[in-house]
Formats: C-alpha cells, structure tokens, sequence
C-alpha cells in the first residue's frame, strides 16, 4: 500500500473534521488564498517541509491538497511528525510541521470545537512564519471585520494552556521572543520567535 497507518489516521483526523479546504459558497478548490491547491504535488511537498527542521521534516508525513480541494497523503512518514503545506485562515500559506499532541490541537481548532482535544503538550514548527488577524492589539482566532493581517517571523509553538498571569509573559507580538497567543481561550499557547531550523539537535542519547 501507497500510506501507512500513521498517515492514514492523520488522514483520518481531518477528514473528521470536515475540513476540506474547498470553499463552499464558490464551490472552488480554494484556500483562503487560493494558492496551495494550484501548486504541483512536489512543490506542497517541499512547502510543507520548509515548516520544520530539516532532521524533523524529512521524515514526516506530508499531507497536500489535489485540485478539488481534497486531503491526500503523499508522503509516508516515520517519525509521528506531519506536515502540511497550509493552515487556512490567511491569505498567505502558512506551512506547518506538528507531533501528533499538537496536530490534535490544531484538528480541534480547524474543527471549531470548544476546546483542543489534546491531553499533553504538543510541538509544531513554522519555519517560514505565518500570519495572523489584530484588532485593537488584540489577536484574533478568526478574521473578523475591522481586523488587520500581522505577519509573523519564523517560529515554534508549544501548544498547551498557558495563562498570562501565572507567566508573566505578553500576550501580544514581542521581539523578545516569546507571548502567549490567544491568551484567555481555550486555544492559548506559547509562541516562540525561534527559526526552527536553527535550533539546534539533542544529541543522541541525552534525552
């Protein structure tokens, strides 16, 4: 068979959560931006993989989009990493590289449910930066009207609850390095401004 049952079942996760990236009201293959689903099989490949580090992306699963929109495994993986070539939401493609935790996390916020599914901290990648909605200084989980795009540097996230006021840490964008994302939602999580790919690897047999 083409998939492993890792990728079958982050296949399976989204196929769940209907998310389709097809845009009901137009009935077109089209992201929000929609530029992932016209791009080739091997050019979402190496989209999808310029989110991680190169140790972490090489051995992922990839998931991609065909020209009707639909979800497909084109690469197996062997790590418990997946990658993907977008998350919807923005304009711009926003590649991400996600451990099962953390690809639980974001299922459940594509989703839409009230709260992410996962039970432990989850890891994922955004090596080429993303994108996110503001108003009024604060960052929202959807575009809403009056909201402005911010673009975001290269980073990682540690996807779990942090509070502001346990950590002490911002909650808006900050060139020190580290905020807290959508602080007071379920969906809060810790933003690190840190190029993944120039973190540097655990040596073998230290942890």
């Amino acid at each position: 068979m083409r998939y492993k049952l890792y990728g079958a079942v982050v296949l399976g996760l989204f196929l769940l959560a209907g998310i389709s990236f097809v845009s009901a009201q137009e009935g077109t293959t089209e992201d929000k931006g929609g530029l992932v689903p016209k791009l080739s099989e091997s050019d979402q490949i190496r989209l999808a993989m310029s989110a991680g580090p190169d140790r972490i992306a090489k051995n992922a699963a990839i998931v991609a989009l065909d020209q009707n929109g639909t979800l497909m495994t084109v690469k197996e993986g062997t790590n418990q990493f997946t990658c993907l070539a977008d998350l919807p939401g923005t304009p711009k493609a926003d590649p991400v590289c996600a451990d099962p935790n953390a690809m639980q996390f974001l299922t459940s916020l594509l989703k839409g449910e009230p709260q992410p599914a996962n039970k432990a901290p989850g890891i994922a990648y955004m090596g080429n930066g993303g994108q996110h909605w503001n108003k009024d200084g604060k960052i929202l989980l959807q575009e809403e009207e009056g909201a402005k795009l911010v673009n975001e540097p290269p980073h990682w996230m540690l996807l779990w609850p942090f509070d502001a006021e346990t950590t002490g840490l911002p909650t808006g964008e900050n060139p020190g390095g580290v905020y807290i994302m959508w602080e007071g939602t379920p969906y809060a999580h810790l933003m690190i401004y840190q190029d993944p790919n120039k973190i540097p690897a655990v040596p073998s047999g230290t942890g």
